[in-house]
């Protein structure tokens, strides 16, 4: 678009109306706030989710445990161990009393009956069916984040053309009231 164009409504003469600039400032404060807020909110919240991941309960930690019964076969799901791909599965542990204890957690659907795994537990020793890591906690962060961003622009998108379509309105209007007064001036009865 040639700077010309871009600075006409700017410019003063005898076409230039207050709603051409209104819509004038309306595109661009929308256009930077859709550059800069847009991607500023999707941060935030991205922030927001990794705070509260980093918040685990205290005295969580991990141990060795052993899967009691093969996990369940999901359908349609890539058994290579892929992001998103864990299934719930009975394991056996030691406590830190000597007892064996069982219970049901995640776990890489690839494991079979016997296999080693991890199994996390809380401050009193028990079990937390589905910790959250911390690929989980960043991959959430990030599907937040990109989500509330790309609402932010849409939103702010469609208000700047819900204010154009106001100020459309109100210049169709204008016009009318024009031509109504120059048709009754040049002798034709208005309509």
């Amino acid at each position: 678009m040639a700077l010309g164009t871009m600075l006409r409504p700017w410019r003063r003469g005898p076409l230039r109306r207050r709603s051409d600039v209104a819509e004038t400032w309306l595109a661009l404060v929308t256009g930077v706030l859709i550059v800069v807020g847009a991607p500023a909110a999707g941060l935030a919240a991205a922030h927001t989710v990794d705070a509260g991941a980093a918040q685990q309960p205290p005295g969580r930690h991990t141990v060795s445990a052993v899967l009691t019964e093969d996990p369940p076969a999901r359908i349609g799901m890539d058994a290579s161990g892929g992001l998103g791909t864990r299934t719930h599965a009975t394991v056996r542990w030691t406590a830190a009393d000597g007892r064996t204890r069982t219970g049901m957690t995640t776990v890489a659907p690839d494991l079979r009956a016997g296999d080693r795994t991890s199994a996390w537990l809380d401050r009193h020793g028990g079990l937390l069916r589905d910790p959250v890591t911390p690929g989980r906690a960043r991959s959430g962060s990030i599907a937040v984040g990109t989500v509330t961003a790309t609402s932010a622009g849409l939103l702010l998108f469609g208000a700047e053309r819900a204010g154009r379509a106001l100020l459309n309105r109100r210049r169709s209007a204008q016009w009318e009231r024009e031509w109504a007064a120059e048709d009754s001036r040049w002798g034709r009865p208005a309509a």
